[in-house]
């Protein structure tokens, strides 16, 4: 009889303890919903600044020796693109970017019967159409890049030592490739900074001096291996439409 007694009160004594954890719980203000994780999908515009390095080697029909140091040129401009973020964090898109680039950039000088010639090759504007992958971690995005690249350039006239500068013509725009890798942090709403780097390779390209004074009248000049090293600066605002 004693233990059929002990079995009630501690069954009692138990559900005194649940009813009473029960109050307490609802006692208790609800927990606070966690804060939902930055997405990247969405349009975006911005605008970039930065530098470029150009570089490259060139040959004529004469057998000129040429000098082409690396040259520095200031960039400015603009992208807009697209990004879709996977549940996973895998991310895909594409961009345009497009940059002035006002300053000369490549001086070649060339060296041929004890006459030094020097031209002035500019690369005005430098644009990009490339397909994205990438991974985002939350608010931060690491992501490759490639695809085409497009380069406007104008040409000064071909100063020559032994005589009156010569004309020199080529294409205006060259064409070729390019690839890069870049680092975006989301900052607030939804702006973000990031910074990339991009290499353009660009094709064969033919200058043609005009006639005069020898002895470089009449030369054919060649690029070989001719590419830009882009390093640049941006913000981005995504419109987020999903």
């Amino acid at each position: 009889m004693k233990w059929i007694v002990s079995v009630v009160a501690l069954n009692i004594i138990a559900l005194s303890l649940v009813d009473g954890s029960a109050a307490l719980a609802a006692d208790l203000p609800p927990p606070a919903p966690a804060a939902p994780s930055y997405s990247w999908s969405g349009l975006y515009i911005g605008g970039n600044l930065g530098a470029g390095f150009s570089a490259g080697t060139f040959s004529d029909v004469f057998g000129a020796t040429f000098t082409t140091p690396v040259n520095t040129t200031f960039l400015g401009g603009g992208q807009a693109g697209v990004n879709y973020e996977f549940p996973s964090g895998f991310l895909i898109g594409a961009e345009a970017m497009f940059d002035w680039a006002p300053n000369q950039n490549n001086n070649i000088s060339a060296t041929l019967g004890g006459a030094t010639a020097t031209a002035g090759v500019y690369n005005r504007w430098v644009t990009t159409a490339t397909g994205k992958f990438g991974h985002a971690w939350d608010r931060i995005l690491v992501y490759a890049k490639g695809g085409g690249a497009w380069v406007g350039t104008s040409n000064s006239a071909l100063a020559v030592s032994t005589g009156a500068p010569l004309a020199l013509s080529a294409p205006s725009t060259n064409w070729g490739w390019t690839a890069g890798v870049g680092f975006e942090c989301a900052l607030w709403s939804n702006w973000s900074g990031r910074v990339e780097y991009d290499y353009v390779g660009l094709n064969r390209q033919t200058f043609t001096v005009g006639s005069g004074t020898a002895p470089f009248a009449t030369d054919i000049m060649a690029t070989k291996s001719l590419n830009l090293n882009l390093i640049t600066a941006g913000v981005n605002y995504k419109f987020g439409l999903w």
